[in-house]
């Protein structure tokens, strides 16, 4: 958790501000559902002044297989769609951040997604489930 919190600290939020209607936001959504991500959430942060991207997307998967799928899948048509490679990617066997500065996705067994309970850290953003 300490190098994933880090990671996120060292960088600057770009002045640009997505939507969830960006190419970028969709085609990460679009990139978990094919790999049968599981409790995928947004939260829009980008009227907390001291989170460190617009967006949080947030979502299970069964297992380190499926956890490594879907984070594959994300940044090969993120990049395919939208010319665009991720700024950071901190992989693990339970939980997995794939930083593209403005939207961060992590993909979580379901222990650790209880276990870190971002949402509830979070819990003044604005949540939208997909």
């Amino acid at each position: 958790m300490e190098k994933v919190i880090t990671a996120l600290q060292d960088r600057k939020k770009s002045a640009t501000r997505l939507t969830r209607n960006s190419k970028l936001f969709k085609t990460i959504i679009s990139a978990i559902k094919d790999k049968k991500g599981e409790g995928i959430i947004s939260l829009d942060l980008k009227k907390i002044d001291e989170a460190v991207s617009d967006y949080f997307v947030l979502c299970e998967a069964q297992s380190h297989i499926q956890i490594k799928a879907i984070a594959n899948n994300i940044i090969d048509e993120v990049e395919k769609e939208c010319g665009e490679k991720p700024w950071h990617v901190e992989h693990g066997d339970s939980w997995t951040l794939v930083d593209y500065v403005n939207i961060v996705v992590h993909v979580f067994q379901h222990e650790q997604r209880l276990f870190y309970n971002l949402e509830s850290l979070w819990e003044d953003a604005p949540r939208t489930e997909h």
